[in-house]
C-alpha cells in the first residue's frame, strides 16, 4: 500500500464534516407575524400592548376580550402569569392605561389558560 493511498484513507476518517448552518430568520419573522395577528383586532390597545409589554411576556400572553373598559388577557402558565402581574404592578399598567385612555381602557384582568393557536 502506498503512502498516498494510506493518507487518503486516513483523511477520510479524520475529516470533520460540519453540518449546514440553519437560518432562523424565517422562524422569528413568523413568530412576530403570529403575535401581530393576535393583537391586531384590538386596534390601538393591541399596538400599545406590543410596544410596552416585553417580548418574552408577549409570547406567553394573548389579548382575549375587551368589554366595558376591561381588557381580558390570557396568560399561559403560572410563572408567566406572576411575571406579567408583577410587571403590571411595577408601572406597566399605568403606562397602558395612559396610552389607551382614548379607547376607554380602565382595567386589565389576567387569567391563566391556554393560548389559541
Amino acid at each position: 500500500m502506498s503512502a498516498e493511498a494510506d493518507l487518503a484513507r486516513q483523511s477520510k476518517w479524520k475529516r470533520t464534516v460540519h453540518p449546514a448552518s440553519v437560518k432562523i430568520g424565517g422562524d422569528v419573522l413568523s413568530c412576530f407575524k403570529v403575535l401581530e395577528k393576535r393583537h391586531k383586532k384590538f386596534g390601538r390597545i393591541g399596538e400599545a400592548w406590543l410596544q410596552l409589554v416585553p417580548p418574552a411576556l408577549q409570547e406567553r400572553s394573548e389579548l382575549m376580550t375587551y368589554a366595558k373598559g376591561s381588557l381580558g388577557v390570557i396568560v399561559e402558565g403560572g410563572p408567566h402569569l406572576f411575571m406579567l402581574k408583577q410587571a403590571l404592578l411595577n408601572g406597566l399598567q399605568e403606562q397602558l392605561l395612559l396610552a389607551c385612555r382614548s379607547e376607554g381602557l380602565k382595567k386589565i384582568v389576567l387569567k391563566a389558560g391556554r393560548l389559541s393557536a
